[in-house]
This record gives structure tokens, C-alpha cells and sequence, in this order.
């Protein structure tokens, strides 16, 4: 799809059906080219810059092996690396970067300032620019999501049963981004997907909105419980992972008022554990699927995360590699290799 190239990638809901599945179709031929050894450099002498505001592991390092094995290289810039930290506006960072590399990728989560940070390198850049996580979209984690559920279930995956579940966590209050992302692109793909959360940590009504508007063209759909019991009965697939209470506040204004509420009603539900017990409420041959870092001893217990019966969080990890070079390769280069 040679129309791909130069098109940025802030969030999956911006690409066509088909446009998403040719990504996947080359995300498993990345895999298999490894997997034998090949040679795949497409993007050869070509930089992307890789602009972080948050610590990263998984995409730091999925995108960074991803642009060497497809023959190019990465700057890893972090706002004291390069003048933000001094007041150097989105529109320069961007204009300058275009003249001197192919691709802009950036994570900034900061709520209600991440996306509106993309967008604005967007406006301004002349090459692809690439979400590695927002406030509101994570599109190269779901990426590898559909891509692991795909090698689990098979490439057709209407009618899987998957549970998105809140979960208790201490280590800091995690975007809303992973789920959004979730609720958006699975319906898109026939997966009923249960959204279970306490009432205090809901997700954007907009984002409710387009997610069933998603089910009923891709024949998924979408339900909401606010028992985590309820929600992981019968489910083939649970996501089990915090998110902040973001959503919750219909103004979000940062304000230390607002941080402590979040706070008092995250410890209304540390009972919100992915465990054993819950596991039974599920599927038989129930899988057990998390982002990472999954907070462990609150979020779920080492029983279930590191269960081989259960756990597939390493392939959808490992993942991030291949869906990340395939999304590189569409909009740096296109299909003409």
C-alpha cells in the first residue's frame, strides 16, 4: 500500500479496516523473516527520532531494534536532550526534525496534553509521526495485541470473548491509553469485548460512543460491568490492568484536590487482583494478556502472570518488535521494496 507512506500513526481509529489488517499481514512476515535469519533492510540509512517523556521499555526497545533490523537507526531524545525543557515549541522540534530524518516518534501521556502535543507535531512535521503512547491512544500496543490474539485464536476472531478489566495498582496512576485503544480496535474485529471497572475509574464517554459504533460495523459489541467477578465469567481472553481515574472528573484540571480523590478511591478497591480464583470464573482455556510492567502482588498475583497455562504476555511483548517494523516500514517506505 504504497499510499501509506508519510501517513502518521496516532491512533489505529484513523485507519481503514483494511489498511490495519495489511499492517498485521506484514507484521507476521516480519516475525517469519526473522525467524529464518533474513535480511530486511527496507528503511536502510533512514532515522527515526524517538522522543520520550515517560520512561519505556518494551516500546523504547521494540522501536529502536525495529529501525536496525530494517537497516536504519534511532535517536533516543528525551526533553532534556534536545530544548524543550527550555521552551522550544512543538512546531520547531518538528520542522527541524523533518529536515534532518524520516520519521518523528513520540510518547507524552501527560493527561489532556499528550495527544494535543502529537497532533501538534503533527501539524508541523514533514515526515510520518508516530504515537508510542498518549494520554488517550496507545496504537502500537494494540497492534501487538490483535497480532498475538490472531496467532492464539486465529486470524478471524469474531465472537472471542474478551474481558478489559481495571485492576489494582500502586506503582502510579497509568494512562487511560492501553484500554481506549482496546475498546476501539477490537469491536472493529468482531470480539465482544466486557469492560469491567469500578464506577470511579470509567473511561471517556467518547470513547464508549465510537467503540460501539466500531461493533456494530464490525460486527463486535460491547458490555459494562462494574464487578470484576462478573466481567471474567466465561471470557476466552482477560486484560486485567489499572488505569487512573482520569475520566472521572468532567473538567480535569491537575489540581492536588483532584489527585487526592483519585487517590481515596483507588484504595476503595484493592480487592481488584486478577487471581486463581477469578481465572476458574473464566473460559476453560482462559489467556491471561497484559501490556506490562504489570504491578505485581495488586494488579495479579505471580500464580496466574507467570502460569504458562494462562500467561501469554511474553509473545504479545515480543510483538511489539514486529507490529513496530511493520508500521515503520508502510509509512516510511511504503510497499515498493
Amino acid at each position: 500500500m504504497k499510499h501509506l507512506r508519510g501517513k502518521h500513526f496516532i491512533t489505529t481509529q484513523e485507519w481503514r479496516k483494511d489498511e490495519l489488517d495489511y499492517l498485521l499481514d506484514l507484521s507476521f512476515e516480519m516475525k517469519e523473516r526473522k525467524k529464518k535469519g533474513e535480511i530486511t533492510d527496507w528503511l536502510k540509512n533512514q532515522t527515526v527520532f524517538m522522543l520520550f517523556f515517560e520512561q519505556s521499555t518494551r516500546t523504547r526497545n521494540s522501536m529502536g531494534c525495529g529501525i536496525t533490523q530494517l537497516g536504519g537507526s534511532s535517536q533516543d531524545l528525551t526533553p532534556d536532550k534536545v530544548q524543550i525543557s527550555h521552551g522550544e515549541t512543538a512546531k520547531d522540534t518538528a520542522i527541524v526534525l523533518s529536515r534532518m530524518g524520516q520519521a518523528i516518534a513520540c510518547r507524552c501521556c501527560f493527561y489532556n496534553k499528550g495527544n494535543k502535543y502529537l497532533r501538534e507535531l503533527a501539524k508541523w512535521a514533514e515526515v510520518p509521526v508516530m504515537s508510542l503512547q498518549c494520554d488517550l491512544y496507545h496504537p502500537m500496543q494494540v497492534m501487538a495485541d490483535v497480532m498475538v490474539l490472531q496467532e492464539k485464536f486465529g486470524k478471524n476472531l469474531k465472537g472471542l470473548n474478551v474481558t478489559i478489566s481495571w485492576a489494582y495498582a500502586e506503582s502510579h496512576a497509568k494512562p487511560l491509553s492501553v484500554p481506549i485503544s482496546q475498546i476501539l480496535m477490537f469491536p472493529r474485529y468482531g470480539i465482544n469485548v466486557t469492560l469491567a471497572h469500578p464506577e470511579e475509574f470509567p473511561l471517556l464517554p467518547e470513547m464508549i460512543e465510537q467503540s460501539k459504533k466500531n461493533a456494530a460495523e464490525g460486527g463486535g459489541s460491547l458490555k459494562i460491568v462494574h464487578d470484576m467477578d462478573e466481567g471474567f465469567k466465561d471470557a476466552q481472553v482477560v486484560i486485567p490492568k489499572n488505569w487512573g481515574g482520569f475520566g472521572y472528573f468532567a473538567n480535569w484540571d491537575d489540581s492536588e484536590a483532584q489527585w487526592s480523590e483519585m487517590k481515596e478511591n483507588l484504595s476503595k478497591y484493592k480487592s481488584w487482583i486478577c487471581d486463581e480464583r477469578r481465572m476458574k470464573l473464566a473460559a476453560p482455556d482462559v489467556k491471561y494478556m497484559h501490556a506490562l510492567p504489570a504491578d505485581r502482588g495488586r494488579e495479579v498475583t505471580d500464580a496466574v502472570i507467570d502460569d504458562p497455562k494462562y500467561s501469554i504476555i511474553y509473545d504479545e511483548a515480543e510483538n511489539r518488535l514486529h507490529t513496530a517494523k511493520a508500521v515503520m516500514a508502510a509509512t516510511m517506505r511504503g510497499s515498493d521494496w
